[in-house]
């Protein structure tokens, strides 16, 4: 899969097993989430387009490069996918925020949207979605077809624990978009729980059960 980038660098993979660990509390498994979306933006931005302007520095003015075109959008799944938004604005303080807010059908497992609220001119932004669980993959195709509907044509997804069944569900869905995972795991239970995964996000980002 030409557009799956599943990392492996050293500072990543130690703090997601971290994240892992069920001992970690929520202020350091919140701070955990940021860091490692900052990381992974840091490799997922790499493609940015840059233009030329003109910048006076104390010795004489010169042309330098900086991020061209409109500013760059997150757009958190909600609500586990707020936990990276600000490793991402870490990165690109300009960066304009939407949100998408999806609930999953306990029977079926299938997301249903009862929230999106984009930037605008979306069209005209790179759009960085993220989520820090790609499972089912149901919720990531159910976001991306939101935003391609709005408009939205550059993206990229990221996640950083994804199932074998998510990732190739999204990729199958949305071959077009980047996707960038910290760590793909094993498999889906019965349950639809990334194993080994790390528990419910959610809760953890949050402190609630």
């Amino acid at each position: 899969m030409e557009n799956v980038t599943i990392f492996d660098h050293p500072l990543i993979q130690h703090k997601i097993s971290l994240l892992r660990d069920k001992k970690t509390g929520t202020s350091e498994f919140r701070s955990l989430i940021e860091e490692i979306a900052m990381l992974m933006g840091y490799e997922a931005l790499r493609d940015l387009p840059l233009e030329d302007v003109e910048v006076e520095t104390p010795i004489e003015t010169c042309m330098t490069p900086m991020i061209a075109g409109k500013k760059l959008a997150v757009v958190p799944i909600l609500r586990a996918g707020l936990g990276m938004v600000n490793g991402i604005l870490a990165l690109v303080p300009s960066a304009k925020v939407g949100h998408i807010g999806l609930y999953r059908d306990e029977a079926t497992h299938e997301p249903h949207e009862y929230y999106c609220k984009l930037p605008s001119p979306i069209e005209q932004r790179t759009i960085v979605v993220t989520d820090p669980m790609l499972a089912t993959g149901g919720s990531a195709v159910a976001a991306v077809n939101f935003i391609k509907e709005h408009g939205g044509r550059n993206i990229k997804f990221m996640s950083i624990i994804a199932a074998p069944e998510g990732l190739q569900r999204l990729h199958e869905a949305h071959p077009d978009i980047q996707i960038y995972v910290g760590h793909l795991d094993r498999c889906l239970n019965q349950d639809a729980y990334i194993c080994p995964g790390l528990g419910d996000a959610g809760d953890r980002i949050f402190g609630t059960k």
